[in-house]
């Protein structure tokens, strides 16, 4: 049996919405907490341990540090047969978990089953305090003793700094922080904060003329040629030339995209498609990026022949034979298009607009400023071990920050603070929390997405600081979920109102997007393709910022097929006309006299207007001003949010959840496959229902004066002529007022039939006879 559509339940004990915070924050105000760079945090205390190297240890061993503080426990890699060992590791502990009054520093041998070296015991209380723009505080040699067994004898020195610091301090973000001590091995440095940048995309674009000389292996047989264009991991394949023959033509575009810096040659292959299992390449080309021509508008690039080299041929061959008589050539125009901004991001989530091209950049307006604070109520993402290990990730522009790990806790506290350029006051900045899943080293886990949330400057006041507590809402196969709650402080400064508002005169997108428009397709295609780079670049970073991650903050899988999102956008429609709505309910009343006085007072309104028509404009716009005015008392004090109600989740049944979430291709089996695809039939059908209605009134408005009904037609046009007569006798004001006035008459002069010209329409043929 089937299952049955079930509605998702509402759960109405779980709130989503957003709440105004009151962090313990600096605010921009003077003081003597952390410097007004780190204002829209709260200040956290660390005890920060650096081992530098040890000297002099006898006899040579395997050495590592172990940091011990209270039941904490850091310790450094263990370094092979050293007798001047070097590390250079930090370990930062949090002073309001710091439960002992000393810290004990110790060096084990590992190839002695980890026995003492020796050990040091500093006082927390005789720790220093540095705060920046202090500078880096000078380590000193300490010399290990042996304190267990009676045994006090030195066993070599180590050199070390202990402070007292706050995440201000520029060892913050590669220390090994106690609040991540789950982490082990490898597994350390994906707990690490670390700030990363994207890197800057071109669009190259292709325009394959023609080849010329081709050599085939079979003259007898018409050859089927086809470009392949490969760059870096990207691959593109032409369509097969219709001239088929040696000299085959395309011109044909094709657009890729390429990363600075340029690590790869645009390498081109022609190929002749033998059959579908079976090719020749022809040619091989190789263009290196850095000499191809780079345009900043849509004037013409200039073509040039390449000569086209043998595949199996080598360097040495080529060196040997510099002049070939007949050569095959490739007929090219190639250019990085520095015009465009390439869309890595939805357009209406996008956090950069300016064009490739530096060139092109408009001036700096403001900065945003980012505080990460805290979490709250976040659910276990790790079922089996019941435990979150939250981080969270920033984008705005070409930046990209990434939180420390705080292990084990469901209301983490990172307290760090960012800061990003601003160009444009029409982007968006996305915050995602995730539950790291790589702490015991690579390729043993999963960053798991716990939620999401987008902030769009244009909504914010300039230099005010935004304190609220952002509900982080899922949509899981179960239906909607509260994973928990994100406090975050943002702030926007603007350095120019004059810049900024000018801006809102300006084409959202660089000038070339609508000089040398790309299609959807395309655009698509290209996104594709970014997004393959962008995770191929950041996953070389250390540490490495994951391919899940990367997809769920530009929201790759925005372009699937949902019928939620397709029922919440309709309802998005139909909210845009509930004006008409009123109005048509409104002016109903007026015509039915159910207010006397106020059907007066539109009579009186419209022969204003009728008579004063000049009126007309600057009453409307008098109006909105009025309006504005009006609803400035209740204008929104907060940032917008996740809205469920919006998003449709609640209304959703459980077959709608699970095919939303189904992988593209469909890994269903085929009795769901068949109820989704009788549903779509189903929908579809209303839908062509819908268009046949549409197109059957547009098809009768032509056939008025097509005489496909002779007699109606010969009606419509003596209409036309006694109108045209009378329009031109009877003042036009006069003939406006007296029709409002017969629209507006009272019920007991109208009848409940339709009008003459309704009726009149409503019998005019269609192509609906024609159709089968």
């Amino acid at each position: 049996m089937g299952k049955k559509n079930q509605t998702t339940p509402h759960k109405p004990h779980e709130d989503f919405k957003l709440k105004e915070t009151s962090p313990n924050i600096n605010g921009g105000k003077s003081s003597v907490r952390i410097s007004t760079t780190f204002d829209l945090v709260e200040q956290m205390l660390f005890l920060y341990v650096k081992v530098e190297r040890a000297r002099d240890l006898t006899p040579p061993c395997d050495p590592f540090v172990e940091i011990k503080l209270g039941n904490y426990r850091g310790s450094t890699k263990t370094l092979e047969k050293s007798e001047n060992p070097e590390w250079g590791s930090v370990f930062a502990f949090a002073k309001d978990r710091i439960q002992t009054t000393d810290v004990e520093i110790s060096l084990f041998n590992k190839s002695a089953a980890d026995a003492e070296v020796g050990s040091i015991v500093l006082s927390i209380s005789d720790v220093p305090m540095r705060v920046p723009p202090d500078s880096q505080l000078a380590s000193q040699w300490y010399k290990l003793e042996k304190r267990n067994g009676g045994d006090s004898r030195v066993r070599g020195e180590l050199m070390l700094s202990v402070w007292m610091g706050t995440q201000a301090d520029s060892h913050y973000s590669i220390a090994w922080h106690s609040d991540a001590a789950a982490a082990t091995g490898d597994g350390v440095v994906n707990t690490q904060s670390k700030v990363y940048q994207s890197p800057r995309l071109w669009y190259l674009r292709l325009n394959i003329i023609e080849a010329q000389d081709l050599v085939i292996k079979d003259k007898n047989r018409k050859p089927e040629v086809l470009i392949e264009a490969k760059l870096g991991i990207i691959q593109m394949i032409s369509r097969v030339s219709e001239s088929k023959n040696l000299n085959p033509t395309w011109n044909q575009d094709m657009l890729l995209v390429a990363a600075e810096p340029f690590e790869k040659n645009l390498e081109l292959r022609v190929v002749d498609k033998i059959n579908p299992n079976e090719i020749h390449v022809l040619g091989v080309c190789q263009i290196p990026l850095d000499k191809i021509e780079v345009r900043n508008n849509s004037s013409p690039v200039e073509n040039k022949w390449y000569n086209l080299k043998k595949p199996d041929s080598d360097k040495a061959e080529a060196a040997e034979t510099e002049e070939v008589k007949f050569a095959s050539k490739l007929h090219l125009r190639v250019s990085l298009d520095g015009g465009y901004h390439v869309l890595h991001e939805p357009i209406h989530y996008a956090s950069d607009l300016r064009a490739t091209s530096k060139s092109l950049w408009p001036s700096r307006i403001g900065v945003l400023e980012l505080g990460i604070l805290s979490a709250s109520g976040l659910s276990p993402m790790k079922q089996k071990e019941n435990r979150t290990d939250a981080f969270c990730v920033a984008k705005y522009g070409p930046k990209w920050v990434r939180t420390r790990t705080v292990t084990n806790t469901s209301a983490p506290k990172w307290n760090e603070q960012y800061i990003f350029e601003v160009y444009d006051p029409c982007t968006v900045l996305t915050i995602g929390v995730f539950d790291n899943g790589y702490l015991q080293g690579e390729d043993k886990g999963k960053d798991s997405r716990i939620g999401k949330v987008r902030i769009r400057l244009s909504t914010l006041e300039t230099d005010r600081i935004y304190t609220h507590s952002y509900p982080l809402v899922a949509l899981q196969a179960s239906g909607v979920k509260k994973m928990g709650e994100i406090q975050l402080a943002v702030r926007f400064s603007c350095l120019s109102l004059i810049n900024m508002l000018q801006i809102y005169a300006q084409a959202l997108l660089p000038e070339m997007h609508y000089t040398l428009p790309l299609s959807i397709y395309q655009m698509d295609h290209l996104r594709d393709q970014c997004l393959n780079i962008l995770s191929d670049r950041l996953t070389r970073a250390e540490p490495k910022l994951r391919r899940e991650v990367i997809y769920y903050m530009l929201d790759a899988d925005s372009h699937i097929w949902s019928i939620r999102k397709s029922k919440a956008n309709f309802n998005r429609i139909a909210a845009l006309f509930d004006w008409l709505i009123l109005f048509c309910k409104w002016f109903g009343c007026v015509r039915s006299w159910t207010n006397p006085t106020m059907t007066i007072a539109v009579h009186i309104m419209f022969t204003l207007v009728v008579f004063f028509p000049e009126l007309i404009f600057p009453t409307v716009l008098f109006y909105c001003f009025v309006l504005g005015m009006w609803r400035y008392r209740v204008r929104p004090r907060h940032p917008p949010h996740m809205d469920t109600e919006l998003s449709y989740a609640y209304a959703v049944t459980t077959d709608d959840l699970e095919e939303e979430f189904d992988t593209f291709p469909s890994s269903a089996n085929g009795g769901v496959l068949k109820r989704r695809y009788d549903k779509l039939r189903h929908i579809g059908g209303r839908m062509q229902v819908l268009m046949g209605d549409i197109a059957t009134q547009g098809e009768r408005v032509e056939g008025l004066l097509s005489w496909r009904d002779p007699r109606a037609t010969a009606l419509f046009m003596l209409v036309c002529l006694v109108g045209a007569v009378g329009m031109y006798v009877v003042p036009f004001k006069l003939l406006v007022l007296s029709l409002g006035f017969y629209v507006m008459r009272h019920p007991r002069f109208r009848i409940a039939l339709p009008c003459f010209p309704q009726n009149f329409l409503r019998r005019m043929p269609a192509r609906t006879d024609s159709l089968l």
